[in-house]
């Protein structure tokens, strides 16, 4: 017997990860991985801490000079993060 309603693996799940509330820790997760992808590894090093807290990603960097760097391409970091996972996971970044 055909079935004519057939659904895809990958939509079936984001469906249910969506229902059950999971979709949106489950993007922090990727975003927050997806940060020494973007930055690359010899920022990365220089990384102590990362979070996120109501769609802000909180940066703690043990240098201060890199902190300023950072600071002045925000918004470009913020674009290539949320681009990195497909959804708008932040729309602000915090470096400490």
């Amino acid at each position: 017997m055909k079935r004519n309603n057939t659904e895809q693996v990958g939509d079936v799940i984001r469906r249910l990860l969506r229902q059950e509330g999971l979709e949106t820790p489950l993007n922090e997760y990727r975003l927050i991985d997806a940060w020494k992808d973007v930055v690359g590894v010899a920022i990365a090093r220089y990384t102590t801490n990362l979070y996120i807290k109501n769609q802000v990603l909180y940066v703690h960097l043990s240098s201060s000079v890199l902190r300023q760097e950072l600071a002045m391409s925000r918004t470009l970091l913020i674009r290539s993060l949320n681009a990195q996972v497909g959804s708008q996971v932040i729309v602000n970044i915090i470096f400490r």
